[in-house]
C-alpha cells in the first residue's frame, strides 16, 4: 500500500512539473500571439493597476457579467447605468476594444441628447473623443476599430448637421484649436521647433491634452491640405491617417485598413465642399454680428483627387465603390469651380473626369458649362419660369451679398453662373410659341430688381451692409430725402469719379 501511495505520489510530482513545464510554454505562446494581458499596465491609475494583479484572470469573468448587465441596460434606454458599468469594464479590461468603442459612442450620442442646453451636450461630446483619445488608444494604440471611431466622432458627430446643436460644437471645437494653433493654418516649422514661450506653451497643450504631433499634423497637411484645422473634418482625417500608419506596421489585414482609408476620403470630400471659414456679416437680434460660415475648399481639389486614386491602387476589392465616389467628388469639382468663376480649372478637370471615366464621369453634358447648369438646374422644372426666376434672383442676390463683403471672385461666379441659367432657359423654350407663354425678364431687369429690394431702407438688409453694398459698387450714400429713389451703380462697379453723381435710374453691374 504504501508503494503504490508512493508511486502515486512521485506520478503527481511528475505531472505537476510537467504541467509547469507545458504552462510556461503555453504562457510564451499566448504572449507572443498576444491572446493574454497578464503585465501589468505601465503608468496605469491605481485602481487600474490593483484589479490586473489583485483578480487576474477573473477580471474576464467579472467583465464578462458586467457586459451581458451593460447590453440589457443600453436595451432598455438606461444609458446612464450603462456608462458606469462599462466605465468598470474598462477598469477590468482595458484591452476590451469594443467597451471603450460603446462607452464614447454613449457620451456622444445617446447621452448627450438628453441634455437640451447645446454645451451640456458639448460636454458630452467632447468626453467621448477624450475617452477614445486619451484612454482607449493609450491601452490599445494597434487597434484599428479605435481609430476609425475617433475618426467617425469627428467626421459624423460635430461635421454632420444631424444634431440641433452641432454648430455649438463646431464653434466650440474650432475655438479650442484658434487658442491652440493661433488659426486654421498653422506655421508647422515653429511648432515643430518652437523657439518662443508662447509657441512652447502652444505645443505643450497640443502634445499633452491634445495628443497630437506637430510633425503628423504637417505631413497630413502637406498629403491633403491646406487645410482647415480648426474644422472637425481635419482631424478626422488626422486620427484616421495616424491609425492607418500605426495598424499598418502592426500588420493589421488590409480589410480592416479599408474603415481607416474611408475615414480619410470620406471627410476629405466634405472638407473640399465646406473646408473654408468664410466671416459674413449677418445680422442677430437687430445687431449686425460677424458670424462664422462655411465655404468649399478649392485648394485642395488636386489632393483630394490625388487621394482617391491612391486608395483606389491600394484596394483591389474596393476599387470600384471608391472610384464611384472619385467621379462624385470631380462632378462637384467642375460645379464648384464654374461658379467661382474659374472656368479653366473646371474645363480641365471635366476633360479628366471624361479621360478617365469616360461619358460616364459627366452624364448629358458636353462641356464644364453644361455640366453646372445641369448640377444647379437638376430640382428645377427648365420650362416653369417661376421657379428659374427664383433661381435667378437667388444666384443675384449672392452675387450682391459676396460684392458687399469683398468676396470678388465669388461674385463674379454668381454673376456669370446667372447669365448661364437664364440662357439656358431661353435656348430650351424656343420652340413654337414658347417664348411667349414661358417669359423671362432680361437679367439686367432682375438685377435691378434684387438691387432695388436689397437697397430699399425698409427692407430686411442691415443699413450697414447697405452701406458695404453702396461702397462696393461705387455709390454714394442715399439722399436724407429720397431715401427710397433707385441709385445708379457704375459699370465698373467700383468707385470712380462718375460713381459721385446719381442718374435717375439705375444701371445693374
Amino acid at each position: 500500500m504504501s508503494l503504490r501511495k508512493s508511486i502515486l505520489a512521485v506520478l503527481m510530482v511528475g505531472f505537476i512539473a510537467l504541467a509547469g513545464l507545458m504552462q510556461s510554454r503555453l504562457n510564451r505562446d499566448r504572449e507572443k500571439m498576444d491572446l493574454t494581458r497578464t503585465a501589468v499596465l505601465e503608468n496605469a491609475p491605481p485602481v487600474l493597476a490593483f484589479t490586473t494583479i489583485a483578480l487576474g484572470g477573473f477580471r474576464g469573468l467579472i467583465a464578462n457579467i458586467l457586459w451581458i448587465r451593460a447590453a440589457e441596460l443600453q436595451e432598455n434606454g438606461k444609458y446612464f447605468e450603462m456608462s458606469q458599468l462599462a466605465n468598470w469594464i474598462t477598469k477590468l479590461q482595458p484591452h476590451f476594444t469594443q467597451v471603450w468603442v460603446n462607452q464614447a459612442w454613449n457620451l456622444a450620442y445617446n447621452i448627450s441628447v438628453k441634455f437640451p442646453n447645446h454645451m451640456d451636450r458639448w460636454l458630452r461630446v467632447r468626453k467621448g473623443i477624450e475617452l477614445l483619445r486619451d484612454d482607449g488608444l493609450r491601452y490599445n494604440p494597434h487597434e484599428v476599430l479605435m481609430y476609425r471611431e475617433l475618426a467617425w466622432l469627428f467626421q459624423h458627430k460635430i461635421g454632420a448637421y444631424l444634431d440641433d446643436a452641432h454648430m455649438t460644437y463646431k464653434s466650440e471645437w474650432a475655438a479650442e484649436m484658434n487658442n491652440v494653433l493661433g488659426s486654421g493654418h498653422p506655421d508647422f516649422d515653429a511648432l515643430s521647433s518652437p523657439q518662443t514661450r508662447e509657441m512652447q506653451a502652444r505645443v505643450s497643450i497640443l502634445t499633452n491634452h491634445y495628443k497630437m504631433d506637430s510633425r503628423m499634423m504637417k505631413e497630413v497637411d502637406d498629403q491633403y491640405g491646406p487645410l482647415e484645422w480648426r474644422l472637425p473634418e481635419t482631424h478626422a482625417i488626422y486620427w484616421a491617417s495616424v491609425g492607418l500608419r500605426v495598424c499598418k506596421l502592426s500588420d493589421k489585414p488590409e480589410a480592416q485598413l479599408i474603415t481607416l482609408r474611408r475615414a480619410i476620403y470620406q471627410p476629405l470630400l466634405t472638407s473640399f465642399q465646406r473646408g473654408r471659414f468664410i466671416t459674413n456679416q449677418l445680422v442677430i437680434e437687430g445687431k449686425l454680428r460677424k458670424v462664422p460660415q462655411l465655404g468649399p475648399n478649392l485648394a485642395i481639389v488636386e489632393n483630394t483627387s490625388r487621394a482617391y486614386e491612391k486608395f483606389m491602387a491600394e484596394d483591389a476589392e474596393m476599387r470600384d465603390h471608391i472610384g464611384n465616389a472619385h467621379k462624385n467628388m470631380m462632378r462637384d469639382a467642375v460645379y464648384f469651380l464654374f461658379i467661382h468663376n474659374r472656368e479653366n480649372e473646371a474645363k480641365k478637370w471635366f476633360a479628366y473626369g471624361t479621360e478617365k471615366y469616360g461619358t460616364n464621369a459627366f452624364p448629358d453634358a458636353n462641356s464644364a458649362q453644361e455640366w453646372a447648369v445641369a448640377k444647379i438646374s437638376e430640382d428645377v422644372n427648365e420650362t416653369s419660369p417661376d421657379r428659374v426666376k427664383a433661381m435667378l434672383e437667388g444666384l443675384v442676390s449672392n452675387y450682391y451679398a459676396s460684392l458687399a463683403q469683398g468676396l470678388d471672385e465669388q461674385a463674379e461666379g454668381y454673376k456669370r453662373l446667372a447669365a448661364v441659367v437664364r440662357q439656358n432657359f431661353i435656348d430650351r423654350t424656343q420652340y413654337k410659341g414658347a417664348r411667349e407663354r414661358l417669359p423671362m425678364p432680361e437679367l439686367a431687369e432682375i438685377k435691378q430688381e434684387v438691387l432695388n429690394r436689397m437697397l430699399d431702407p425698409k427692407g430686411d438688409l442691415h443699413p450697414e451692409l447697405q452701406m458695404l453694398l453702396r461702397s462696393a459698387l461705387g455709390l454714394p450714400p442715399p439722399p436724407p430725402a429720397e431715401t427710397n429713389a433707385p441709385v445708379a451703380i457704375p459699370e465698373g462697379g467700383r468707385p470712380t469719379d462718375a460713381a459721385s453723381t446719381p442718374t435717375k435710374k439705375p444701371t445693374p453691374k
